[in-house]
């Protein structure tokens, strides 16, 4: 059986209302993560926060020390979880992430968190790459809308765009209350 973990990726303050930079929906998805984060609480499963810090001295959101970056509270670490600190894209680059989860006999990554096409996106791809069995819980994942060209992309689009890329071939992309059915 896989020894699996949860990975909370940039449950931050700054995609919340009145952050720096809210996303569409966060409280829905910081809702169903913590159903699945009490599920792994409640079997004891090694659970990783992470939590980006802007490097640039004019950051726009996520400066070390602010409110914005602090872990939402709905979601923020307890006990001995482990709260992994990133300040790329990719948790799994510049960071000891994929040794934390070696050392601790991982095989099975399941994903929640923002937004789904940077952290989330980046996460499930290198966690893949790396040979991890990867679960991302969309409906505890969270994104925001964007633009390309003269167009504006609607966040549900942009979400649902990249779970069907994860799903096609990283990840199995199911619901949160899927996964918890499964875990019964």
């Amino acid at each position: 059986m896989a020894k699996s973990t949860l990975l909370l990726i940039d449950f931050q303050n700054d995609y919340f209302e009145n952050g720096a930079f809210p996303l569409v929906g966060p409280e829905a998805a910081v809702q169903n993560a913590k159903g699945v984060l009490d599920t792994f609480r409640g079997r004891a499963d090694l659970i990783v926060h992470v939590r980006h810090h802007a490097l640039e001295s004019d950051a726009p959101f996520f400066v070390p020390g602010s409110h914005g970056a602090e872990i939402h509270q709905r979601v923020a670490p307890t006990g001995n979880e482990i709260v992994v600190t990133k300040s790329q894209i990719n948790v799994f680059l510049d960071t000891d992430i994929d040794t934390i989860l070696r050392q601790n006999g991982i095989t099975s990554v399941v994903v929640v968190g923002a937004m789904s096409h940077m952290c989330v996106d980046a996460a499930v791809r290198a966690a893949s790459d790396k040979g991890y069995q990867v679960t991302v819980l969309h409906d505890a994942v969270a994104t925001r809308d964007l633009e390309f060209g003269d167009q504006r992309v609607p966040a549900s689009q942009v979400h649902a765009a990249f779970m069907s890329a994860l799903a096609f071939a990283y990840a199995e992309v199911i619901s949160v209350d899927e996964y918890i059915k499964r875990q019964s």
